[in-house]
């Protein structure tokens, strides 16, 4: 992961001309988009919605003519609407596999990869529950079925049983859990709730004090704080730690410099990825995500962005 934020601004080259021409391309399937200006559709998981409506509102602000409709659905959709070239542009949280890069590429296709920010994986719990901070070791028995009840790890806890709340079984939140924090094991706790929408799943913990929700951080940054060091009221955010044991020194939640530096554990990768031979919107999109404004303008939002020299530093506070 990279270590440092500092952008250097100088000497920046102005979008419309540092993005290929159309080279007298013909449109294909009716495309008429250039790489500022034009119509498309493009494909997102749900769970970064957020994060794209940021960058899509400040691009369509300096590029008027550049109109972008998200589709947002699950990470398994999205993939097979890049494998059928029915979309030009994906948002998810991996890479295309070899396998997909050779089927794309026997349908004349080279799909390109833009890494364009880091994201945490975050469990929240209701407002009502004071016991927020939690061991990895314990979230995989919580998610693996082994431990069923809030007792188990908190001997004085009154919540009964855990209740776990995802999105939806095919989106890349679950696919993160299973594939990097279950070591490719399936859930098996017995009560799974899958919300639909990753609102739908800060509403369900919101209302429910013995459920533990798992999203995306990108959806609990409070808008009201501009230094993006505060998550929404409504509910918890726990902090998690790699330690044995769980206390509120040794735990962190899933700020920016915590997903930086690794205290906080799970952490995730953030692709865009582009199928345009034409190289225009979806590509000048994608583009424009991964490169120094859309960087800020994700790094504002309060997520890590994957580009750019970022240095934490200590400051001493006297009163």
């Amino acid at each position: 992961m990279r270590k440092t934020i500092f952008y250097n601004f100088v000497g920046l080259i102005l979008l419309a001309g540092f993005y290929s021409c159309d080279d007298g391309k013909k449109p294909v399937n009716g495309r008429t988009d250039t790489p500022t200006s034009g119509t498309i559709s493009f494909v997102s998981d749900e769970s970064f919605s957020p994060i794209i409506e940021e960058v899509k509102k400040q691009f369509e602000f300096e590029f008027p003519n550049a109109h972008l409709k998200p589709v947002y659905t699950n990470e398994i959709e999205g993939l097979q609407q890049i494998k059928d070239l029915k979309t030009c542009l994906l948002i998810t949280s991996r890479s295309l596999m070899p396998s997909e890069i050779s089927y794309l590429k026997t349908k004349r296709q080279l799909p390109q990869v833009f890494p364009i920010a880091y994201d945490g994986l975050a469990l929240i719990v209701n407002r009502q529950n004071t016991d927020t901070c939690i061991t990895v070791n314990d979230v995989k028995k919580v998610l693996s079925g082994e431990v069923k009840k809030w007792k188990d790890i908190y001997p004085n806890s009154d919540k009964g049983d855990i209740e776990v709340v995802f999105d939806n079984k095919q989106s890349a939140t679950l696919h993160y859990v299973v594939d990097s924090i279950l070591d490719g094991k399936p859930i098996n706790s017995p009560n799974v709730v899958a919300a639909k929408t990753s609102k739908d799943v800060i509403d369900y913990v919101d209302k429910t004090p013995n459920a533990i929700g798992v999203i995306g951080s990108n959806w609990l940054n409070d808008r009201r704080d501009t230094t993006n060091t505060t998550f929404k009221k409504n509910i918890h955010v726990m902090s998690v730690t790699v330690k044995d044991e769980a206390t509120p020194r040794n735990s962190w939640k899933p700020y920016q410099a915590y997903l930086l530096d690794g205290r906080y554990p799970f952490v995730r990768t953030i692709y865009a990825i582009v199928v345009d031979p034409r190289k225009a919107l979806p590509w000048s999109f994608a583009n424009y995500i991964a490169n120094p404004r859309g960087q800020l303008i994700i790094f504002k939002s309060g997520l890590l962005p994957y580009r750019g020299d970022i240095m934490i530093k200590t400051v001493n506070i006297k009163k």
